[in-house]
Parts: structure tokens; C-alpha cells; sequence
């Protein structure tokens, strides 16, 4: 069952948002929009799209996903670089959750860069 709106906080619906990078249809044209789609993709569990966003250079060899653990909203605090003409990015936010019904946030300063002119997550700073 499709979901209705972007689990990435954009105002449009998954199918049109996240959904088409997911599915393998568009790729990321900035770091931002590869944030917000692998934000998505832990909303959604899909593992299989979060490691083939992930740099080479720095992927597990797994991805667990947190059990009790459900991602309730996605801000994005700043951006530097990732751009369509750059060719590295950092993209600080927010990811707030609940686990076990208690609510959290994760927060972070991620880095990205291009591999096979892909956009890629690298690593946290």
C-alpha cells in the first residue's frame, strides 16, 4: 500500500518524492535530497536503498534497523556544498522518533559526496 505524503517532510506525495528514488526511477540531484530520501528509506525500512546510498568507502556490512524504534519527522537545519554542480556536501538535521513511546532526536552533521556521479552518504561529523 503506497504511502500518501513523504515520509521526508516535503509537501508532496511519497510516489512523487522519495518514492521515485527509492523504486530506482531518479537519483538524488543534491545532498539534501539524498538526506531526505534515506531519511525516508529508515522510515520505511529499506535497507536495500540506504546501502546503495552509502559510500563504499565507509558502508556496514548490514543495516539493522532499531526494533520499537518509529521516525516521526525529518528538519533540516543547514546545508554547505551539495549542490548539483558540487561534488561534496554536508547536511545538518534533525530526525525525531519514538522508542518503546518515548521520543528522541537524533541530530547530525552528515557528509556526502558523488561516486559514479551519484550522490552518496558518507559519514557523520
Amino acid at each position: 500500500m503506497p504511502v500518501p505524503t513523504c515520509p521526508c517532510g516535503q509537501d508532496l506525495l511519497y510516489d512523487a518524492c522519495c518514492g521515485r528514488l527509492h523504486r530506482g526511477e531518479a537519483t538524488a540531484t543534491t545532498a539534501e535530497e539524498l538526506m531526505r530520501s534515506r531519511y525516508a528509506a529508515f522510515v520505511m525500512h529499506d535497507a536495500a536503498y540506504l546501502r546503495k546510498t552509502w559510500s563504499l568507502t565507509t558502508r556496514p556490512a548490514r543495516i539493522d534497523f532499531t526494533p520499537g524504534q518509529k521516525w516521526t519527522g525529518l528538519e533540516i537545519v543547514t546545508t554547505t556544498g551539495g549542490s548539483p554542480f558540487h561534488t561534496e556536501g554536508t547536511v545538518e538535521f534533525r530526525a525525531h522518533y519514538t522508542r518503546n513511546g518515548r521520543p528522541g532526536v537524533q541530530q547530525e552533521n552528515s557528509t556526502f559526496t558523488r561516486e559514479a556521479g551519484q550522490w552518496v552518504y558518507v559519514e557523520a561529523l
